[in-house]
C-alpha cells in the first residue's frame, strides 16, 4: 500500500483559490489512479476528481471548470487546484490511491488523513 499525506488546506474567501497537495510514499505511485474526495459536516463523503495512471481525468459536475487534478510522478505528488471557491466547497478533503490505475474502478484502498478547506461567504 501507498501512504498518503495531504496539505494545503485553509480558510479562504469565496471566489478565492487553494492548491491541495498529496505526498505519496513508495515507488509505485505512477501506477496508481489517484482521487480527491471530500466530506462536509453531516454529509456523506463524495468523489471530487480522479486522475488515472495514464493522465485521464474525471470531475464531479459541481467542480468542473473550477478544479483541476494533476500529478507529478517524479515527485510522487498529487495536486488539486481549486479556483472560484464557493462556501459549499467547505469540507475535509482526502486523497486516495487505487492500484488498478484506471479511471472508473473505484478501488481506493489507501487514504490520507485529510485537510480542512473552509470557504467563507
Amino acid at each position: 500500500q501507498v501512504q498518503l499525506v495531504e496539505s494545503g488546506g485553509g480558510l479562504v474567501q469565496a471566489g478565492g483559490s487553494l492548491r491541495l497537495s498529496c505526498a505519496a510514499s513508495g515507488r509505485t505511485f505512477r501506477s496508481y489512479a489517484m482521487g480527491w474526495f471530500r466530506q462536509a459536516p453531516g454529509k456523506e463523503r463524495e468523489l471530487v476528481a480522479v486522475i488515472s495512471s495514464g493522465g485521464s481525468t474525471y470531475y464531479r459536475d459541481s467542480v468542473k471548470g473550477r478544479f483541476t487534478i494533476s500529478r507529478d510522478n517524479a515527485k510522487n505528488t498529487l495536486y488539486l487546484q481549486m479556483n472560484s471557491l464557493k462556501p459549499e466547497d467547505t469540507a475535509v478533503y482526502y486523497c486516495a490511491a487505487d492500484p488498478t490505475g484506471t479511471l472508473y474502478a473505484g478501488n481506493f484502498g489507501s487514504w490520507g488523513q485529510g485537510t480542512q478547506v473552509t470557504v467563507s461567504s
